[in-house]
């Protein structure tokens, strides 16, 4: 599921923008999974890099757009940044924080579809990794590893949670721990294992997930868990 995120301090704008992306999957077929900020400081607020694209407004009150998009830069260089603006005349700064492009004011439906067939063309060049399994309905499912919150043993099986949905498969934490080495995930308790792209704090003996789960950290394991959630977000920001 592509993960995008619109800031943007006019309600009529925000508005606007989200009606064209749910025209847009209903026509494409694409699944979407979007979220809204009124301010580049709300965006730039413990910012993950869990986004792969953002519609940033260029003059907002408190942070504008080139701004938010600068901090972003920092621990983020793979999101697509497409700024929304008024003026054509900024132009030439979108290239200190490789934006995509621009798109103008009033949003016209038509420049907002072709610049996300870019945008879905931009995508489909990055390799992202899939995991294959088969839930114990006997479903086939191919989710996108970036995509899975956590798992979670079950007896003999494991939930894994996305985040889309949650499916159940037979397996065990220990097999999905060893196909996944590597790829940020990391045990927070012994029947638990977490993306940490997709952790958004630790509170005492918790750690919090995007969508809001507060999973407990054991406390044999929380000195390891903390440093590798510590060098996972020095490895994202060293890359931009």
């Amino acid at each position: 599921m592509i993960r995008i995120g619109v800031v943007e301090d006019e309600p009529d704008s925000i508005d606007r923008i989200l009606s064209h992306l749910d025209r847009f999957q209903r026509e494409s077929g694409e699944r979407f999974h979007v979220g809204a900020f009124s301010d580049g400081a709300e965006v730039i607020a413990d910012y993950r890099p869990e986004w792969d694209v953002l519609f940033l407004d260029i003059r907002m009150a408190k942070v504008d757009g080139m701004t938010a998009a600068r901090r972003i830069r920092e621990v983020d260089s793979q999101v697509i940044i497409v700024f929304i603006t008024s003026s054509p005349h900024y132009a030439v700064s979108g290239y200190e924080v490789d934006a995509l492009s621009y798109l103008l004011k009033p949003l016209a439906y038509a420049s907002f579809e072709q610049e996300m067939r870019r945008v879905l063309t931009r995508l489909r060049q990055r390799q992202r990794r899939e995991l294959l399994f088969t839930a114990v309905d006997g479903v086939h499912h191919r989710v996108a590893v970036d995509d899975i919150l956590y798992f979670e043993s079950a007896g003999h099986r494991v939930e894994v949670h996305t985040l889309d949905a949650d499916y159940q498969v037979v397996s065990t934490l220990r097999a999905m721990e060893s196909e996944l080495a590597g790829d940020g995930f990391i045990r927070c308790h012994s029947g638990l294992l977490v993306n940490l792209r997709h952790v958004t704090g630790v509170e005492g003996s918790d750690c919090r997930i995007r969508g809001g789960a507060r999973l407990p950290i054991s406390r044999p394991r929380k000195r390891e868990f903390l440093a590798a959630l510590a060098e996972h977000i020095g490895s994202r920001g060293s890359t931009a």
